[in-house]
């Protein structure tokens, strides 16, 4: 990512002395990232020189931006997913803005019908296993969530808190989909019973709790299961050293839910021009095909093309638990407050 871009676009014959902000602001988590090339790209052909400014997790940036609404810091906001994405709306942060492309992106990933927000990428959290300990222990790895209550996977899931990890969330929320209003709570007294481990957030569960990776390895990690994402395998090979030719973990495809990230322009955004076009850009082919190796999520328009290391090591997850935003905008706190009785205390 560059720390800033220092060329200054060519002034055209006619423009005033006073010309408008040539600096559009990202606001985002702090796991955006982009391919230097292709942010050039796009600061060369707009004239816009693009600043991003990291804020934290999803959850942190995202308040920071309610407390700021209506005097933003920045043009664009990326990172709030479906998971948040009422709170969000809610408090009214975005201007509504039909991007150019919108037509390209598929169908259901289109949750804002008003257009205060655009999708840019998906991804899929679910339980991953560490191929080598099933493979050792003779056992077959676990494909669903009722697998994971089962005893010959007892004390072998790490998972992350659901009121402080968006992966976390994600996993409680694959519950309710799963076993809806009536049955998730059961379901999870079932996990507890089975020897589920809690921790705060997915750094400590994946690199220092999860024998399969490469960080769980060096952190002597003894859990095989972990909830993570459809995507970690590829990232597994692409940083492997050497890099090996199959991903040491794997994906329990029954066990998901579909987290859809989006952008929106902020209101009271400075440079209102140039945040929609860097929303544009957002959902634009060299962006998204750029995504999935930067970010190792999913792109969102119909013909971005997936990279053979997502190919050949990824997993596609057909069919994926799922939520309304309506549902989650009405239940979330309390289903949060009725997991923390239920799982940590």
């Amino acid at each position: 990512m560059p720390k800033g871009n220092t060329t200054r676009p060519t002034k055209t014959a006619g423009t005033s002395d006073a010309p408008k902000s040539k600096t559009v602001t990202l606001v985002s988590h702090d796991s955006f990232n982009v391919t230097e090339a292709v942010l050039k790209e796009f600061e060369q052909q707009s004239g816009y020189t693009v600043k991003v400014l990291k804020s934290g997790d999803a959850g942190a940036a995202l308040n920071q931006e309610i407390l700021t609404k209506g005097s933003p810091r920045g043009d664009v906001f990326f990172g709030v997913d479906n998971t948040l994405l009422s709170r969000a709306l809610d408090n009214g942060i975005f201007t509504p803005y039909e991007a150019k492309g919108l037509a390209d992106v598929k169908p259901e990933y289109v949750l804002d019908k008003e257009h205060r927000v655009t999708p840019i990428d998906s991804g899929d959290i679910c339980v991953n296993y560490d191929k080598a300990y099933f493979a050792d222990k003779k056992i077959a790895p676990p494909q669903t969530l009722d697998d994971l209550t089962k005893p010959e996977y007892k004390n072998l899931l790490v998972v992350e808190n659901a009121a402080t990890s968006s992966p976390g969330l994600g996993f409680m929320l694959a519950s309710v989909g799963k076993y809806g209003e009536e049955g998730w709570k059961d379901y999870w007294t079932k996990l507890k019973a089975n020897g589920v481990e809690v921790v705060d957030g997915w750094e400590q569960a994946y690199n220092e709790r999860f024998s399969g990776s490469a960080g769980g390895k060096k952190a002597k990690g003894d859990r095989p299961l972990v909830v993570s994402y459809a995507s970690s395998p590829p990232v597994e090979v692409l940083y492997g050293e050497p890099q090996p030719a199959e991903a040491p973990t794997g994906v329990a495809t029954g066990t998901c839910f579909r987290q859809i990230e989006f952008a929106g322009l902020l209101k009271g955004a400075k440079n209102e021009e140039g945040g929609k076009a860097l929303v544009d850009f957002l959902i634009g082919k060299k962006f998204q095909e750029d995504m999935p190796l930067q970010m190792f999520v999913n792109p969102v328009t119909k013909d971005a093309a997936l990279p053979e290391l997502f190919t050949k090591h990824g997993v596609v997850v057909e069919k994926p638990e799922n939520v309304t935003p309506e549902a989650i905008a009405k239940n979330r706190e309390q289903w949060v407050k009725a997991w923390t009785t239920l799982v940590v205390k």
